[in-house]
């Protein structure tokens, strides 16, 4: 309760019998009502302003009410208001995102209502839709900087979280009229100084490690060799390899062209996306023998009655798709068996064909047609640069200035070599 020497109720608040500042009084339970009266120059009339305010001290609530009347002095239409908590638009707009088709994959879905379920208990919940301010969305990122310190979130988590926060605002934005979106301003975390990937976590296979990698998931987890096996050999997504058709009216592996169409993307359970996650298709034509793998893989590994009458290409027991974790405990198992010290997951397999189309001379165009990547900035962040890779382009470029007869550059390291040996 605040305190004051006399309230009066009006329209079912308690507000102080004097107003704190011109337009403004005190409400009881906290907060302020505003009220002022202006004229609109496109009607001749005096409309009022009226309204409750809460979470602002009463210099914000004074700004909110002169923005109202000058706005109604200036004949601008009057913005949206809303009675809706934060929480609640929070789950409409998420709601309206799947209705128009926005929200594609269920994946998609998921991370919608994951960032959903946290916002709707943070503090922003509470709020009116209509009354979200920059300051509460940078005291929000205040709180998450706490959990972030504790290492209870990665930033990178975080970011994810705000920027569906992001699109709500950019929704309210629209709704109610603001000026401009509350979060736009906010920079999202930092995420310099968290690694994804490290020398020592690569998520990635060397040249070397590949066959022994493949032969082993072979011989221990052969239901999975081939979709492991095509991974490699092309970069694809895991979502985009658990959808292929091998027959049906449809079929996305056309054997008698040698020719896979990539078009479809299976991010979890049985909902299928109609198209890639980068919203283009793709054409790969592949060699004979990743065909007679996948043929292998149609003979020898679906044996089930399931399987056989589904028109995918990796079914599950069962005849539908395979789940999102489907390769993790075989890719674990095969990983301590050759005696990696390092960690390789399924989506490694992006990261290791990158890697190995260099060391094949591949330009980055082709790479980029073959794995799906979108832009050279991806395919960057999806790449590992081996020591042999660097010491060969440097060693090359030596070779360019020192077999110049104008330059002495090699004569000069020469000596140098020279004189550490005599010492």
């Amino acid at each position: 309760m605040r305190k004051c020497n006399e309230w009066k109720l009006i329209k079912g608040t308690y507000i102080s019998a004097k107003p704190v500042i011109p337009g403004v009084w005190l409400r009881k339970e906290g907060g302020f009502v505003v009220r002022g009266r202006a004229k609109n120059p496109r009607t001749g009339r005096l409309e009022e302003v009226r309204k409750t305010l809460l979470h602002m001290d009463q210099a914000t609530a004074y700004k909110w009410l002169s923005d109202e009347l000058r706005r109604i002095r200036c004949g601008v239409a009057a913005t949206k208001s809303s009675t809706v908590h934060f929480a609640n638009y929070t789950v409409s707009v998420m709601e309206r995102k799947i209705a128009v088709g926005d929200l594609k994959s269920a994946a998609s879905v998921e991370k919608w209502r994951n960032a959903c379920r946290h916002l709707i208990c943070s503090r922003l919940g509470e709020i009116y839709a209509d009354q979200i301010t920059t300051a509460d969305v940078l005291h929000w990122k205040d709180d998450m900087a706490k959990t972030i310190a504790a290492s209870q979130y990665a930033p990178t988590t975080i970011n994810t979280l705000f920027s569906v926060l992001r699109v709500i605002l950019a929704h309210g934005k629209l709704e109610f009229g603001w000026p401009t979106n509350p979060a736009a301003d906010v920079p999202p975390f930092d995420t310099s100084r968290h690694r994804t990937y490290t020398e020592e976590e690569p998520n990635a296979l060397e040249l070397h490690e590949l066959p022994k990698f493949l032969a082993c998931m072979r011989e221990r987890h052969p239901q999975h060799y081939a979709m492991t096996y095509l991974g490699l050999a092309t970069g694809l997504r895991p979502s985009s390899l658990r959808p292929l058709r091998r027959i049906g009216k449809t079929p996305d592996v056309l054997w008698e062209k040698n020719t896979l169409l990539i078009r479809r993307s299976n991010a979890r359970g049985e909902t299928v996306m109609e198209s890639t996650k980068t919203g283009r298709d793709q054409k790969l034509y592949v060699p004979d023998h990743v065909l007679q793998v996948l043929r292998w893989h149609i003979e020898t590994r679906l044996t089930y009655p399931q399987q056989i009458e589904s028109e995918l290409l990796f079914p599950s027991e069962i005849g539908g798709f395979r789940s999102r974790s489907c390769l993790d405990k075989s890719f674990d198992d095969v990983a301590k068996a050759i005696g990696l010290t390092k960690n390789f997951t399924p989506r490694g397999m992006r990261r290791t064909f990158q890697d190995i189309a260099r060391h094949a001379g591949l330009p980055d165009v082709v790479t980029r047609s073959i794995s799906g990547h979108a832009t050279e900035e991806m395919q960057m962040h999806y790449s590992t640069v081996s020591a042999n890779e660097q010491q060969s382009a440097i060693a090359r470029v030596i070779e360019l200035f020192e077999a110049s007869p104008a330059n002495q550059v090699g004569k000069l390291v020469g000596n140098l070599a020279e004189e550490v040996g005599n010492q």
